[in-house]
Order: C-alpha cells, then structure tokens, then sequence
C-alpha cells in the first residue's frame, strides 16, 4: 500500500505543471489570440509545419540509411563510424546554430576564404542562407539524426542474417533486400527514433530564436515576458502540448499490435557483407559526411574561436555559471534517478494496470517541451506562493515574497517533470531483467520490500541507474527553455550564458560555454554507443521494439 500511494504521490507532483496549463483554459484570452491571428500565427503554423517535415523526412534518412550501412556492410572505417555517428548528439541544436550563424556569416571563413581565392564580390556568388524554416530544419536534422540512428541500428543489430540471405537468394539485390526484408522489420523503431527528433524540434528555443524564426516555443516566451501574460502563454503551451501528444499516438499507431520477434532459430548473424572498392567509398563519404557537418566541421570552428579569440580568459562569468550548472544538473541528476527508482520498483511490486498507466503519466514530460514546463510549473508555485503570503500575512504580519516560484526549487521540479523518462527508460529494463524468483526467495525469508531493493536489486542495477544519472546530468547541462523562464534573478547556467553571448552576437564568448557542454555530453554518448553494441544477438539481447506496459 505504501509503494501504490508513493508512486501515485510523485505521479501527481509531476502532474501539477500539466494541471497548471490546463488551468489557463478558464481565463479569457480572446484578445491575445486575436493578435496572434493578426500577426503571427500563420508563420508559426507554417514554419512549424517546415520543421516538422523536414526533420521528419531528414532524420529518418540519413539515420536509417546509415545504421543500415554500418550494420550490414563492411567497408574502411565503419568501426569508428559505428560509434561516431552518435557524436552529433552532443550538441545542443541551438549551439550548432550558433556555429553555423557565424560559419556561413559573410565575414565568416567559409566565404571570406571563397572570395579570397576567387577574387569574387558578394554579388557574383550565391551562397546558402540559414535564416529560415527551412534552413533551421536541416540543422535540426544534422543533430538529430542519431535518434533514429540508434534505434534503427539496435533494430538492424537484431535482424537475422539468414533471413537476408534468403531473400538474395531468391534474387533480391541488397537495395530491394533493404527495403523488402530490413527496413518493414525496422519500422516501429525508426518510427519511434523520429518521434523523439520531432518532440525536441517542437522544444528548441534557442536555436530558432536565433534564426529569427516564429515558432510555438517563441511565442511562449514573448507572451510571457514581452506582455506579462503567463495565463495567455499556459493556453499557447495547450497548442504544443497537443501537437506533442499527436505525434505519439501516430508512432504507437505506426506500430498497431503487429509483432516482430524472430524466431530463436534464426538469430545467428553472419559477418557483414564486404562491399566493392566503389560502392564501399560512396558507403565512406554517406557515413562520415553527417558525422563531418554535425560534429567535426561545428566543434572545430567553436574551439578556433574560443582559443583565438582570447573569450578563455576574457569573461569569468563562466567560472559562476560553470557551477551553478554542475550543481543543478548533480542534484536534478540525483532527485530523477532516486523517483525513477522508486516508481521502476513500485510498478514491480504491485502488477495493477492502474498503477502501470500512472508510471507511464509520470514519464510524459519528456514529450513536452521545456517552455511549457516552465509554464506549467510556475502557475501552481505561484498560488502557492500568494497563498503562503496571505497566510503568513494573516498570521503574523510578515510577508514572505516567492519562496517557491522563481527559485533553485522551481528549477529542479521543472528537471525532474521533463526528465524523468530518461531515468525510467534505463531503469525500468534492468530491474525486469532481474529474476522475480529473486524477490520470491528473499520475501521467504522475511526481507520486507525496502530491503529486497537495498540489498538485491539496487547492487545488480548499478550500470543502468549510473547511465540513467549520466543521461539525466547531460540534458539538464544542456536545457535551455525552462531555465530561461524560470531561473532565480541573477542566476545563470552554462546553457543561459551560451545563449546571452551569442545574442549579443558574441559568439567567440559563447563557444567558450558551447565547448565545455559538448565535452562533457561526449561520456553519455560513449556509454550508448556501449549500450547498442551490447544489444547484439552475440549477446543474447534479440528485441527490437519494447512493447507497451
């Protein structure tokens, strides 16, 4: 009883900023949406539509044609693209904006260096803009193509090489093989690969703040802070969060209730097929390319300008912002792992689908956006607050001011609501791996719950909450919406000083911030590359889409 009341207590907490929003919708705000007609709601609607598809159709291409490519073939250098495919994921999308911003700038290098050579002037060349929909899409997809990747590879990873023989055999080449045998058995974790690329699309901030390009996530902010209307901006919040919860029910539907294991007679792999000296060098320049503008070309340009520039020692307001950071992400990291574990365990010990669908609410926060957590975290926390004044002004005479909204607190329970999947997604499988004989025994031995998972289960489920705490750490390192509209006064983050640099066109400063994020986000992105090789039949691992609790 205590497990079911603990896990429906933090499922309610993580609620309290979706009930928030939903609260908003009994305030009148015709006359903001009015002006949104007027002004700016069809090029939200539009460019939103822009990103959409493109980092759709981007991500799902570039991701499955490479993990396909990698998985299947053997050609010079696909041991280290195996892994360096997954290095994009490191960068924050509004960093690679930043980078590319002054890359492709007209003072830049790239085309100080063409006019150099060529003797040409600005009007006698025509040179790609990014200041659109359509060019912040494909710097989305440059980054986000590794969630397809990943989940396309593990797929890929468990598929039986004698079915792919089989079907050459019967006269298939390797393309129509591909798209016959690999890719149909792939689909619902491609599908779900492109579902997280589109739910972090709906999320960025920065990135198309940057670009000058009006989305959901800068009206928002703009609502918020240019009008001061945080109810008009919880019903804008509303529009995102429907558009979040569309792209989940097409990717579950995308699934339907079709299976696709294999059979236990099938699982043996062969070695990748070898290709010939010109298909392999197309393979070598289609795998390293993304890795080359999502990562090399970026992170190299960022450093040059960081060491260069003198930006290293020039602001040491990155020393402050460094460990305002460090501290945050710690003890979000912690808080996330410690609820992810407790609910993981919950939902083990009392097998009720009332209990397993609250888990699953619990883990949705991940799927909206980190501005609309900031919305929906600070209109609760700001009743309460009112209400602790009123009663402390009641009481005794003193006010009391914000002590909720606007605060560290404010800021780690807006972690928490968004990250915690990532915590349950890595938890949740080790703990299921564990032999329920194993409870069994030590019940019969009079061990009570608590201390089955002291003792047994938190000994054995060290890797997987050390890579959920790893995984928790980076994406709070790297959040930016909800910190921008919920830190206290005066209190930035590495994220926020990134961000305020680079608005002010400051950009050598801000790679100095960009730089140490993406070398810290490189560890999680060793542990997956880890994680997927260990989903190989070799190890015995064979599942290629987790089912539904």
């Amino acid at each position: 009883m205590i497990w079911r009341l603990g896990a429906v207590a933090v499922a309610a907490i993580v609620a309290l900023p979706l009930l928030g929003i939903v609260s908003s919708l009994f305030s009148g705000q015709g006359e903001l949406w009015r002006h949104l007609v007027d002004t700016q709601l069809r090029d939200i609607v539009g460019n939103t539509i822009v990103l959409l598809l493109g980092v759709g159709l981007g991500t799902v291409v570039i991701g499955t044609g490479t993990a396909w490519l990698v998985t299947t073939c053997r050609f010079p250098g696909v041991g280290l693209l195996q892994w360096a495919l997954l290095l994009p994921l490191v960068l924050p999308t509004y960093i690679i904006g930043y980078a590319y911003a002054d890359l492709l700038a007209f003072a830049g290098p790239l085309q100080t260096s063409l006019r150099g050579a060529t003797g040409w002037s600005r009007a006698d060349y025509w040179f790609p803009d990014l200041g659109s929909a359509a060019g912040v899409a494909f710097l989305f997809t440059l980054v986000l193509y590794p969630y397809v990747y990943l989940a396309a590879r593990a797929s890929f990873l468990t598929q039986s090489q004698a079915l792919l023989e089989a079907s050459r055999i019967l006269g298939n080449g390797p393309w129509r093989t591909f798209l016959r045998i690999g890719l149909p058995l792939a689909r619902p974790a491609i599908a779900a690969g492109a579902a997280l690329a589109l739910l972090e699309t709906l999320a960025d901030f920065g990135t198309v703040q940057y670009y000058g390009v009006h989305t959901f996530t800068t009206a928002i902010y703009r609502t918020w802070y240019g009008m001061g209307n945080r109810e008009g901006a919880a019903q804008i919040s509303l529009v995102l969060i429907a558009i979040a919860v569309a792209l989940i029910l097409i990717e579950r539907h995308s699934r339907g209730r079709a299976s696709f294991a294999v059979a236990s007679n099938l699982r043996h792999r062969s070695e990748p097929a070898p290709l010939p000296p010109v298909a392999a060098l197309a393979a070598l320049v289609a795998c390293a390319l993304p890795v080359l503008l999502g990562f090399v070309l970026p992170t190299v340009h960022l450093a040059q300008l960081a060491l260069t520039s003198g930006a290293v020692t020039a602001d040491h307001r990155f020393i402050g912002d460094g460990i305002n950071s460090l501290i945050l992400a710690t003890l979000a990291a912690i808080i996330i792992v410690s609820l992810a574990l407790f609910l993981s365990y919950a939902g083990r010990l009392v097998r009720r689908r009332a209990l397993n669908r609250t888990i699953e609410f619990a883990s949705l926060g991940y799927a909206i956006p980190g501005a609309v957590i900031a919305v929906g975290v600070l209109l609760p926390l700001a009743v309460a607050d009112r209400g602790i004044d009123l009663l402390s002004r009641g009481l005794f005479g003193l006010p009391t001011g914000l002590l909720l909204s606007g605060t560290a607190f404010a800021l780690l329970l807006a972690y928490t609501v968004r990250f915690l999947a990532v915590g349950i997604a890595s938890i949740a499988p080790g703990l299921a791996a564990i032999d329920p004989a194993m409870d069994a025994s030590a019940r019969v031995l009079g061990a009570r719950p608590n201390q089955v998972l002291r003792y047994i289960h938190m000994p054995m489920l060290r890797a997987p909450a050390l890579t959920a705490g790893i995984i928790a750490f980076v994406e709070v390192l790297k959040e930016l919406p909800a910190t921008l509209l919920i830190r206290p006064f005066n209190f930035d983050t590495l994220a926020i000083g990134v961000f305020r640099f680079a608005s002010d066109e400051r950009l050598a400063q801000a790679a100095v911030g960009a730089i140490v994020i993406v070398l810290v986000s490189l560890v999680p992105v060793i542990l997956l590359s880890h994680a997927v090789a260990a989903g190989s039949p070799a190890r015995g691992q064979f599942t290629s889409s987790p089912p539904d609790p």
